[in-house]
């Protein structure tokens, strides 16, 4: 039974449309639902010609399993990078200063109101060169988001605080020099925590398991 992608004009949107993910496209619906039921937001950003994007929705968002257990602890919201340029230039900024990197597809955690906590971009089904299955994931970042609250909020406010500082550099400089861009870098890159993953020293997750 094809879910609310169905009614989108998004080519991208529209290949998700028979996932047995309960997506919702960007939009007061899926954050009123979220702030209604004190659930994360697992948002997913792609286009239409990405490989990876494929890949992904074929090992995961097509698996029954994986789905449920998206439909049961998220608010799942899907959107085309091609059609929300806005939406994907905010959270790209978020996973590059998570993870020093950013592409497609993105993946990203959000709290009800639409801040990001944590993200990436592929995630495997199974654990693989280093990186953590996707259902790993939901299942640390949702345990996080019920058990340690405190610390995904803080997470999430470290990730806005950078924005609004870089957001405050660009404004007053009319730009963005070489040597403002190597200077967040370093902020960042003394500020991460490669070990435990996210910002400073609140609690962490995903856990490692160990």
């Amino acid at each position: 039974m094809p879910n609310r992608l169905a009614n989108e004009t998004s080519p991208y949107l529209l290949q998700h449309a028979d996932n047995p993910v309960d997506w919702y496209a960007w939009g007061p619906e899926a954050l009123d639902r979220a702030k209604r039921e004190d659930k994360p937001i697992l948002l997913s950003i792609g286009y239409a010609a990405c490989h990876w994007c494929h890949v992904m929705a074929h090992e995961s968002f097509e698996n029954d399993e994986t789905a449920r257990l998206m439909n049961d602890t998220f608010v799942n919201i899907k959107v085309d990078r091609e059609e929300r340029p806005d939406i994907d230039g905010i959270y790209m900024q978020a996973v590059q200063a998570m993870t020093g990197q950013g592409g497609w597809p993105m993946t990203m955690f959000l709290l009800p109101d639409g801040s990001p906590f944590y993200g990436g971009t592929y995630f495997p089904p199974d654990d693989r060169h280093g990186l953590p299955s996707f259902r790993k994931i939901l299942r640390s970042v949702s345990d996080a988001y019920a058990d340690k609250r405190e610390g995904v909020a803080q997470s999430a406010e470290q990730l806005r605080q950078i924005y609004e500082s870089n957001l405050t550099e660009t404004r007053s400089s009319g730009g963005l020099s070489r040597e403002m861009l190597e200077g967040v870098y370093r902020s960042l890159e003394q500020r991460y925590d490669a070990k435990n993953g996210g910002f400073g020293t609140a609690p962490k997750f995903p856990d490692d398991g160990s």
